[in-house]
């Protein structure tokens, strides 16, 4: 079959493998998964006596199902997943893949302080849907937190998981970068497939993209304020709060890396830093649910003890957001 456009043609390849991965799920968790792509990490909405909207969630997952993502990621630090039960975690889960389209991808963040946990998390991530885990490193004893630490934890988990593992490192949260040896003796693991890194050094991700190229191994940008250099670097794709507000730019930021339409990516890409500098390390998740309303998705409130925006805030995010022509 000959395709003119090379972008879908990429997609279709995408969702044949996504399929055919989906029909023999569990079977060979050593099969290669692709991630290629974009991904937003959703938020877990929050009715008025603070349970988990489940028919918000439902309506936000329908909407980001119509824009051509790669998937989900589904209970990362966006979806405040620290807050939530283990039940809560498995049942937002389950929710989500029962509305998403079956060729988009689930990554499930099924990370816990222990290793045993981390193991059980996984488990139940996969029985209800999920095509990969995403783990994030533990870290309330970050001082024996050693490489040696983190790779026994990582392949402990890996060589039980039944899906597909991705490393998380996301410093601006756990305190803890993921050491690169780590990550080089992970890479060799037949089910650590990739790694989403948050932690904003193009140079680190640069190294990790270089010295893991002959394992195969996939690197997402945790943010899209970095998103075009990684994509110079390597990088497969992006896992990006902005997209849960921006998700088609963010799809055309991808696409213009990937034909080699540097200029208008690069264009592109600085019209995107300022509102996700916003709804990240500015003003947080609170920030991200206030522009998801703007923009036609629930936000609502967080879960205590995160605070809603001031009224200061609110106009500041706006600015950011109107200044760059997206409001």
């Amino acid at each position: 079959m000959f395709c003119r456009n090379p972008s879908l043609c990429r997609r279709l390849g995408r969702w044949l493998f996504a399929r055919s991965l989906n029909e023999g799920r569990g079977s060979s968790p050593s099969r290669r998964l692709d991630l290629a792509g974009i991904y937003p990490p959703i938020i877990t909405p929050f009715n008025q006596t603070g349970g988990v909207d489940y028919r918000h969630l439902e309506n936000n997952v329908r909407k980001l199902g119509d824009i051509p993502f790669r998937g989900l990621v589904v209970q990362g630090s966006n979806g405040e997943f620290v807050y939530l039960t283990g039940d809560e975690r498995v049942e937002v889960v389950r929710k989500v893949r029962q509305a998403l389209p079956q060729e988009m991808l689930l990554v499930a963040g099924s990370g816990c302080e222990s290793t045993d946990a981390t193991v059980a998390m996984t488990h139940r991530m996969a029985e209800v849907g999920a095509n990969a885990a995403l783990v994030i490193t533990p870290c309330y004893y970050r001082g024996q937190m050693s490489s040696a630490a983190f790779v026994h934890h990582y392949t402990q988990v890996a060589d039980s998981s039944p899906v597909p593992v991705v490393l998380y490192s996301v410093p601006g949260n756990t305190a803890l970068d993921l050491p690169v040896d780590a990550i080089m003796t992970l890479s060799q693991h037949p089910n650590i497939i990739g790694l989403k890194d948050s932690g904003g050094d193009i140079t680190r991700i640069a190294q990790i993209i270089h010295k893991t190229k002959k394992q195969d191994f996939q690197v997402l940008a945790g943010s899209a304020g970095y998103l075009l250099a990684s994509y110079a670097m390597g990088a497969v794709g992006g896992v990006c709060a902005l997209a849960n507000v921006l998700g088609q730019p963010l799809c055309n930021l991808e696409n213009l890396c990937l034909e080699g339409q540097w200029a208008d990516a690069r264009e592109l890409q600085c019209r995107l830093i300022e509102p996700n500098a916003a709804v990240t390390r500015k003003f947080g998740i609170a920030a991200l649910k206030e522009a998801m309303e703007w923009f036609g998705y629930f936000g609502g409130s967080c879960r205590a003890p995160l605070l809603p925006l001031t009224e200061a805030e609110r106009t500041e995010l706006r600015r950011n957001f109107t200044s760059n022509g997206w409001l």
